[in-house]
Parts: structure tokens; C-alpha cells; sequence
């Protein structure tokens, strides 16, 4: 028999099109859950698209019925649809659950419709771990949203290091360090073709080595320089790399993974200055996430002033990159006029939905915070010209119901790997300060 899920708030915030991700079985709605909806439909944010998108089909699929007893089919293949009114908890679990929250008329919901359909195997969904636990308390099977989840041996790309030759081919290696155009046939130096932008340490002696990427528009793995970004230049192999993918006008789109402090956004932001005259505009971006579920309208001001404490991080690595050049330098009233005059942008994410971006180069900070979803729509606002660096660190995330299997920039790395005009670097040294490594590694 068909299996039972009940949805929780959460997984249609998370996926709107999530009652269509179950194959054949039945998905029931709570009330509760219709009601938590109602305030969230208003706003510019993801939360509020998805909650106005999920009423939207809603109301597609009920035009002209009724979900009576059994609910409605959700399309060829599918299961059925129904939004489940409110039940009480059992009267032996009365006592168990005293508070009248929305979690607990969900979960109670829920319990009702496991006991009303003996013999089908009934499960709450939800990504709220504290109410799984309540669940599961209750004796109610209660499963995470796995849909998008990236299975746990394949987030190993994220982190994905650096393949190191200990002992290349001479010939090949002379041929990258010193040939005529730095590169050699893949062939010389490895068995198997390797994957685009597949990058390489080819060790030169103990300590000494030459830093290569394959290049598969010719087919070729060629040397990557040391280059210098906007007054910032690499200290390790890794911002090496990542400099020169943010560099590479044929690489169009870059995820930047790593620890704080590593360099992500500050190379990035370099990265785009040193190109500013390719592009008529350099946004940088990142998604807001305030704590307490608040919006940022009990904050003070006007616009401006709200979203000025989540985007100082952006300015914070602006002002990096401003202290390597004199205050009346060129460099550094460049920058100035970039702001004044609005070639450089910083502005919150939500904004961004709607815009095409035609030759901008697009920075998203903080993209472990956003859905697989939010990345998807990010991305495909890129028109023509436009260069995508998205920069995060998978473990540190603060959206509540994201994790780092589930997460856009995981999802970003292991969908777009083998692309051409994709590449990936990990950044594993903090550069911060020393205090900032020692602190990263032992605390």
C-alpha cells in the first residue's frame, strides 16, 4: 500500500514543489501548517517565494474540487493531496505535550492520521530536529527531508584536495615549468583523463612544487602562475588557484569552500576589481540571517541602515584591500568612485531576484546559508558576460534547516563538477593572522 507522509512547515519553506518529490504515495498537509503559511506569503525573501509558489499550485490542483475523505491526485504517478484538519493529541499523550504550539498540533495531526490508517506506514517529515525528537518520543515515526540531501561520501568533493604528483614525469614537467607555452599533454603525466579544471602539485623537490590545472578546451594540463589580484597576492598553493580561476575569463562560475580566515572573499572581491574594466558592474551579495526568525524590520532605521550590520563583512574585506594602497592613490579612489558611482554594489541578496545580470561579475558570500533552490535562481539570472563566485564554508551554517548535505553550496560543487566553465578550489590554510589559525585549529 501507498506510504503515508505528513509535512511539516519547514520542508515547504525549504521546497515548495516538495508534495511532487514523494513518487506514488499520499502526502497529508496539518492546518497548523496551512496557518503557519499565512505569515510568511508576504516579503522579497526565499521563505516568503516558496510559501507564495506552494499556494499557488495549491490552488491549481483544488480548482473546481473538494479534497473530501481521500484528498486529490497530485498528477500522473503520483500520490494524493490532503490538507488534514487539527486533531488532539490521544488522551493518554495529553499530559505529555501540555504547551499549544503549532509543532505540537502538527505532530499531533500527524499521530491522528498514523491511527486512522492502520496497516500503512505513516511518518512525519520534518528538517526541525527538536520535533523529530518529539516524534520519535511519542512513538511516531519521523524521517529528515532527503530529497535534496547530497549522500555523505559525495560531500567529500567540497573538500576535495589538490592531487599531488610526488614523482612527474620529468620531460612533462620541464615542458610546464619551461616550455613555450607552460604546458604539457595530459598523458605525460597521468593515466586517466582527468576531469576539467582538475587541479595538480607536481613536486619540483621536499618542499618545492609547480602548481598545474588541466585545461580541457585544450586538452593540456598547464602551469598556474602566480598572479597578483588588486594589491593582494597568494600565500599558499590553494589562493593560488583560486586567484587564478577568479581570473580565468573562460571559468564562469567558482565555488570558494573553506575555514574562516582562509581568503575566500577577499580574493574573490580582488579578483574582481583587478578585472573591473571587463564588466559594467561588480555586485557582491550575501543572504541575510537573523537570528530569532525576526524580520529586519524591528531593526532601526531606514533600508540602508538595517542591512548595514549583515553586509560589513563585505566591507570589511574592501577596507583589506583599500589599506594596500595609499588613501590617495589611484587604486584607492578607483575603489571610491566604484561606490559612488555604483559599479561596485553591495547589496542584500533578496534584491537579486528578477534582475538579469548581463556582464557583471556576481560575489555571493555566506552561500553555505542558502538552499539548493536559492542557487539554482541565482544562477540562472547569469546573462551574457557574467562571471558567479560563490564562497562559503559547509560548516559553519546558520540557517537552522540546512546542514552540510543539504546545502546550495554543497548541491553548487557536486552538480556542476566535470563542467568546463566550472571549477572548485578548497582552501584549507587560515591566513587571517596567526592568532586566527591557532584559535581555528585548537578551539
Amino acid at each position: 500500500m501507498a506510504k503515508i507522509f505528513v509535512l511539516d512547515t519547514n520542508i515547504i519553506l525549504h521546497d515548495y514543489r516538495s508534495i511532487r518529490r514523494f513518487q506514488d504515495n499520499d502526502i497529508v498537509i496539518p492546518m497548523a501548517v496551512i496557518e503557519e503559511l499565512d505569515k510568511f506569503k508576504k516579503g522579497n525573501d526565499a521563505l516568503s517565494y516558496n510559501a507564495r509558489g506552494f499556494m499557488r499550485d495549491i490552488n491549481k490542483l483544488t480548482s473546481g474540487k473538494l479534497f473530501g475523505k481521500d484528498g486529490i491526485p497530485l498528477g500522473k504517478n503520483l500520490g494524493r493531496l490532503k490538507i488534514e484538519p487539527n486533531h488532539p493529541f490521544p488522551d493518554d499523550m495529553k499530559d505529555l505535550f501540555k504547551d499549544d504550539i503549532q509543532d505540537h498540533r502538527i505532530l499531533s495531526t500527524a499521530i491522528w492520521v498514523r491511527d486512522n490508517h492502520p496497516g500503512r506506514f505513516t511518518a512525519l517529515v520534518t528538517k526541525d530536529i527538536n520535533l523529530r525528537l518529539k516524534a520519535k518520543a511519542a512513538n511516531m515515526e519521523a524521517q529528515d527531508y532527503l530529497t535534496d540531501k547530497i549522500e555523505d561520501e559525495r560531500v567529500e568533493f567540497t573538500q576535495k584536495e589538490v592531487i599531488t604528483l610526488d614523482k612527474p614525469s620529468p620531460e612533462a614537467l620541464g615542458k610546464i615549468s619551461h616550455g613555450q607555452d607552460n604546458s604539457a599533454p595530459w598523458n605525460e603525466l597521468v593515466s586517466k583523463k582527468p576531469a576539467p579544471n582538475q587541479l595538480y602539485k607536481l613536486r619540483v623537490d621536499k618542499d618545492s612544487f609547480v602548481c598545474a590545472r588541466y585545461d580541457a578546451n585544450r586538452d593540456v594540463i598547464g602551469l598556474v602562475r602566480k598572479r597578483e589580484a588588486y594589491g593582494i597576492k597568494p600565500r599558499n598553493d590553494e589562493q593560488k588557484f583560486a586567484i587564478d580561476a577568479c581570473l580565468n575569463p573562460d571559468i564562469k562560475l567558482v565555488s570558494l569552500t573553506g575555514g574562516a580566515g582562509t581568503g575566500k572573499t577577499l580574493i574573490a572581491l580582488a579578483s574582481a576589481l583587478e578585472q573591473a574594466g571587463q564588466y559594467d558592474q561588480i555586485i557582491l551579495s550575501r543572504p541575510t540571517v537573523i537570528l530569532g526568525n525576526q524580520e529586519i524590520g524591528f531593526l532601526p532605521g531606514d533600508e540602508k541602515s538595517k542591512m548595514a550590520p549583515f553586509l560589513q563583512p563585505l566591507m570589511d574585506n574592501l577596507n583589506v584591500i583599500k589599506a594596500q594602497f595609499r588613501p590617495s592613490s589611484k587604486e584607492a579612489l578607483r575603489i571610491e568612485n566604484f561606490l559612488k558611482d555604483e559599479k561596485l554594489l553591495i547589496t542584500p541578496l533578496a534584491y537579486i531576484r528578477g534582475r538579469s545580470l548581463g556582464k557583471v561579475f556576481f560575489i555571493i558570500d555566506e552561500a553555505q546559508n542558502l538552499t539548493p533552490h536559492e542557487i539554482k535562481t541565482i544562477i540562472t539570472r547569469a546573462g551574457d558576460g557574467t562571471k558567479m563566485v560563490f564562497t562559503g564554508d559547509i560548516f559553519q551554517i546558520d540557517q537552522p534547516y540546512l546542514d552540510q548535505w543539504s546545502n546550495g553550496l554543497t548541491h553548487l560543487g557536486e552538480n556542476m563538477a566535470g563542467q568546463k566553465l566550472f571549477q572548485h578550489v578548497f582552501l584549507k590554510k587560515g591566513e587571517r593572522s596567526e592568532l586566527s589559525e591557532i584559535a581555528a585549529k585548537l578551539l
